[in-house]
Parts: structure tokens; sequence; C-alpha cells
């Protein structure tokens, strides 16, 4: 009986030494991770992970936390929404979290051998935080633009905020991209990639209600043809309606 006990006690402190041993090789002690955690966390999960291992996943209770730290939007929204920071400071943190991003959308895309993403709500929760990151990391730097400039309203300076909001809608259009690789999702993940659309561009369109979207909606149309998921063809059909809905009506001719 003591044998068993003292066995039991062995585990129990060995499983807190690990978990503790997880908790500071991912930074999961820390409330926000910075830039720089994610400059290690990147590092480890794209070249610390031996092949035959399993990333970080969400369908693992072990490690579900990593990537929930991993796509938590409030890590970058802690600095980029804060007041009390400068704008240039926040615009270098902007920046600096979507070179890392651009590097994280590259983590989860793996397949298997039928052609499906093995971490598809990985995937698609890394590319969420993405697109919420460059609606702040956009209007960031357009806001800089326009506090720098000695003519808000100058030609030239209207122009580079237009060019900027062009750039952030092709970005945007790029997500639109997943849908050509529907079949490799599953179920979950097809619900997933719905709720982006419904998320963040229903979010930029509010954002930018004004934006030429003549691209947007022809892509739109296009994955609508493509799709054969009921959910996903419904959001992009919202997405299309909360677009015409914002351009301004033609006086009539009557």
């Amino acid at each position: 009986m003591l044998r068993i006990r003292y066995s039991l006690l062995l585990f129990i402190c060995f499983s807190l030494m690990n978990c503790k041993s997880e908790n500071a090789r991912y930074h999961l002690d820390k409330r926000f991770w910075d830039t720089n955690d994610y400059e290690d966390i990147i590092m480890k999960l794209k070249y610390g992970i031996k092949p035959d291992e399993k990333l970080p996943s969400f369908s693992d209770p072990e490690t579900r936390m990593i990537v929930e730290k991993l796509t938590d939007e409030q890590n970058f929204k802690v600095v980029l929404e804060d007041s009390e920071l400068g704008i240039k400071h926040k615009n270098k943190v902007a920046s600096d979290f979507f070179r890392l991003w651009k590097d994280m959308n590259t983590i989860y895309r793996k397949r298997d051998r039928k052609d499906n993403f093995v971490y598809d709500r990985e995937l698609l929760k890394v590319y969420h935080f993405g697109l919420g990151l460059q609606l702040l990391y956009f209007k960031l730097g357009n806001d800089e633009l326009v506090e720098d400039a000695d003519d808000p309203n100058d030609s030239s300076t209207q122009t580079i905020i237009n060019s900027n909001v062009k750039t952030l809608i092709s970005n945007f259009n790029n997500y639109l991209d997943q849908i050509n690789d529907e079949k490799s999702f599953s179920e979950e993940g097809k619900k997933l990639l719905s709720k982006g659309l419904d998320k963040y561009f229903t979010e930029l369109v509010n954002q930018y209600p004004k934006a030429n979207y003549n691209e947007m909606l022809k892509k739109i149309e296009l994955m609508e043809k493509k799709s054969h998921s009921e959910t996903v063809i419904t959001s992009l059909k919202k997405i299309k309606m909360l677009i015409e809905s914002k351009r301004e009506k033609k006086p009539s001719n009557e």
C-alpha cells in the first residue's frame, strides 16, 4: 500500500515538474506574449519539434494552451489599442507582429495522404489572428500618415491612404483563396472558415464602407459557385449584401 502511494506521489511530482517545464518553454506563465515571445515560440514550433512529433493543437489537452496563446489577439491588441502609447511606437510593434504572423502562417499547413489539412482549425485560427491584426495595422499606418501630413486632405496623402486600403482588401481576398481548398477542411474547419468571413470581413467593410470592393465582389461570386458548403456560401452572400448596402445609391433620373 505504501509502495503504491509512493509511486503515485512520484507520478504527481513528475507531472507537475513536466507541466512547469512546458509552461516555461512556451512562456505560458506570461499574461501576454510580446514580439520577442513570438520570435522564440515560432522558432520552436518550426524547428524544435521532431518530424514524428505532433504540433500543439486544440484537440490535445496537454498542448491546447500553447495554440490558444499563439492565436490570442489580445497579445497585439494590448499594445495597439492602448491610447497612452504613441502612434509611431504602436506602428513599429504592429509591423513586427505582421512580419511574425507571415511566418506563423506557414506552421500548420501540413496535409495527410488524402490532401486534408492535419491541423485545419489551427491553420484558420492563425489566419484569423492575421486578419484581426491587419485591421489595426493598416488603420494605424494611415492614422500616422494623417498625423504627419501638413494637409491631411492633400491629394498625395489621400492617394497613399487609398492605396493602403486597397492593399488591405487584396490581403483579405487571399483569405477567400482558402475556399479553393475547401475539400481539405473538416466540417468543423469549414464552420471556422465561415466564422472568419462573418467576423473579419464584416469589420473590414464597416471600417471602410466607401472603399472599392469590386475585386472582392468578383472573387466572392467565383467562390460562391465553387463552394459546396452551405455555411460558407451563406457567409459569402452576407458579405456581398453588406458591401452592396454600403454603396451610395445613384440619384434617380426621373
